[in-house]
């Protein structure tokens, strides 16, 4: 038995350090996987997952509070993204899946400009008020944090994008694309319901008001 090895759970999410993720565990596999992550306190790597595999760079994340436990078995769990990291190797010994992992962190490149971070806090506002009618605790991104990108891209919903954030190991980079991104899918976004608002008023045989 090898030891030093990273269980793996591959899902359709992506993680960032330092941001929470709620899940819930009702495979086997997985329930045998976090029960020993609880009982260890030993955190698991998150992947994301895609049709034609998952991705080689992910998040390890560590169970925060156990939520909910049901009859059978199955959990509802509340984690916390920790380490990023690379696959090395596969190892299928258990019933899912380990590897072998090297973990990175940012280029020692120093913290990001001032008026990228400020511009970022910027669009990420935008994007919260777009998206939120009230407020959740989770939405206040923690400004002392020096990867403050992870917790602004945390509101992000495209996966592609998130997983680009999550691999980029420059500050600086990942506020710019997380700026650039965000200036150009807020106001896509506000069109796009605005459309979607006024189109069943258009939808029974009645002339729009011009």
């Amino acid at each position: 038995m090898q030891s030093g090895l990273l269980p793996l759970f591959p899902l359709p999410v992506v993680v960032f350090p330092r941001t929470p993720l709620p899940l819930h565990i009702f495979e086997e596999r997985y329930k045998e996987m976090v029960g020993e992550a609880i009982r260890d306190k030993t955190e698991f790597g998150m992947v994301l997952s895609k049709d034609e595999g998952f991705a080689s760079i992910g998040c390890t994340v560590l169970v925060a509070d156990v939520v909910k436990r049901y009859g059978d078995g199955q959990l509802d769990i509340l984690t916390s993204g920790k380490r990023r990291f690379e696959i090395v190797m596969l190892n299928q010994e258990k019933s899912f899946l380990r590897a072998e992992v090297e973990y990175f962190d940012d280029n020692g490149s120093g913290p990001a400009p001032r008026e990228l971070q400020t511009l970022a806090l910027k669009e990420y506002t935008r994007l919260l008020r777009l998206i939120r009618e009230k407020p959740r605790p989770f939405d206040d991104p923690k400004l002392d944090d020096p990867q403050l990108s992870f917790q602004l891209g945390h509101m992000v919903q495209d996966l592609e994008f998130r997983q680009l954030l999550l691999q980029s190991r420059s500050e600086s980079a990942r506020l710019r694309q997380l700026a650039d991104y965000l200036i150009d899918y807020v106001p896509k976004e506000l069109h796009t319901r605005h459309v979607q608002s006024v189109a069943p008023l258009n939808g029974h045989g009645k002339k729009p008001v011009e």
